[in-house]
């Protein structure tokens, strides 16, 4: 995709602009017969959420940018500093708690209606993809926060062993893989090639190694 650097702009315009950037390359108009619609392959709300999180709570006094790095399954946002001292990860994830860092950045965003109320980012993020089987993750580093958005993936859209097999994770469970080709009833070879196809879409994560690797949704 495109290299742009967008800087020396009020941040009302560098927030424009990159939605339209992303507009450019994750919505597309699609005919169905006589109607036309507009798809959406990452959630608008989500990215908009998404860069004005970055631009409250980023550090404004160092020169490092807000980096928003745009791939064809997903969408990653970076911006420098870390947490707001004493809020903890935990705090930051759930909304828990409203620390700005930028409380003036933090106001006009509200007033214009960029965002609806302080401490909501995160859980509208999330709310953008109740019905997406892939979810969106928070990477809290203690300099940097990156927020990745992947592209929305629903059930209808995997094959039917595919769906069998997200279907076993109800609960957000961890199973092996032999609990899993019980419960399947598929064989080994083919229950490795359906694993890797909802890893790689970026459905399932694996853990442990040997024995002990477990499987949940992501």
């Amino acid at each position: 995709m495109d290299r742009i650097i967008l800087e020396n702009k009020s941040i009302l315009l560098l927030l424009e602009e990159s939605v339209e950037m992303y507009k450019k390359y994750y919505q597309y108009e699609k005919i169905d017969g006589t109607s036309r619609k507009i798809v959406t392959r990452i959630p608008e709300n989500a990215f908009r959420e998404a860069i004005a999180n970055a631009m409250i709570h980023r550090f404004w006094d160092i020169n490092a940018f807000i980096r928003v790095s745009m791939f064809d399954d997903r969408i990653e946002i970076s911006f420098p500093g870390g947490l707001p001292s004493g809020m903890s990860e935990a705090e930051y994830l759930d909304g828990q708690i409203s620390m700005i860092r930028n409380p003036i950045i933090g106001n006009v965003f509200y007033r214009l209606r960029y965002i609806e109320m302080f401490g909501t980012g995160i859980k509208r993020i999330n709310k953008s993809y109740h019905n997406s089987l892939t979810k969106p993750q928070f990477k809290v580093y203690e300099n940097s926060i990156t927020i990745i958005l992947p592209t929305v993936l629903s059930i209808a859209s995997l094959t039917s062993e595919e769906q069998l097999i997200v279907q076993l994770f109800h609960g957000n469970l961890k199973l092996s893989r032999p609990e899993i080709e019980k419960q399947s009833h598929y064989n080994k070879a083919k229950l490795i090639r359906i694993l890797n196809s909802l890893s790689d879409k970026n459905i399932i994560d694996k853990s442990g190694k040997g024995r002990a690797t477990k499987y949940q949704l992501r």
